[in-house]
């Protein structure tokens, strides 16, 4: 385990290959040690709230990662960070859109009305603790003509996102409003997440001063 009085800065591990998760960290000056991507079973059960699958999702991926993490050495202490976005219309979760289809029942399911996108954060501490938070946010789309969407099926750019969309990309021209956390619905809510570290002895400031 790291030894904070010792001065060496802890280690800190991403449970995901998501470039837009590790550009999110670099806003904050964080650039974690390792990818650790968890592969986990992302269906949920039974009459479960999209809240409660975002947080549970987080949740075995950051565990999933700590235990990678523990069988190698130089990853030793490290910091475990993992985050899971589930978007809902009401109690419906839309998918991770892999089908050209899905995309387009999403689109036409989100034009005009506003939807919610939960974002589970896990962190698991060097000592084993687990750190949670699920943050919700609103967003409204503007009512989506035949054009908008065939523009934005044809780009792909919907490929493997939770409802079929990426707020930091072309579909954030559909956004009419957003209440909550523009970070989270990107994927990684940052005040959450450098607080947790924080509270639990990561050193941020230090990660500030070393930014590019």
């Amino acid at each position: 385990m790291t030894d904070s009085s010792s001065g060496a800065r802890p280690k800190l591990v991403l449970a995901s290959a998501s470039v837009r998760r590790l550009e999110l960290l670099a806003q904050i000056g964080m650039k974690p040690d390792a990818l650790l991507p968890a592969d986990v079973d992302e269906t949920p059960k039974k009459n479960e709230l999209p809240r409660a699958v975002a947080q549970r999702l987080a949740s075995e991926k950051a565990h999933a990662a700590t235990r990678i993490a523990a069988a190698r050495d130089e990853l030793e202490g490290a910091f475990i960070v993992a985050a899971d976005t589930v978007v809902s219309v009401g109690r419906r979760i839309l998918p991770k859109c892999e089908l050209i289809e899905d995309a387009g029942d999403c689109l036409r399911l989100l034009s005009g009305r506003q939807h919610r996108v939960h974002t589970g954060l896990s962190i698991v501490t060097p000592r084993g603790a687990e750190r949670r938070r699920v943050v919700e946010s609103r967003v409204r789309f503007k009512r989506l003509s035949g054009a908008d969407m065939e523009s934005y099926l044809a780009s792909g750019e919907w490929r493997g996102k939770a409802g079929g969309y990426a707020i930091q990309g072309l579909a954030g021209a559909f956004v009419v409003r957003i209440v909550g956390s523009y970070s989270s619905v990107v994927g990684l809510p940052l005040y959450e997440t450098q607080a947790l570290l924080a509270g639990d002895g990561f050193p941020i400031r230090a990660s500030w001063a070393n930014r590019a």
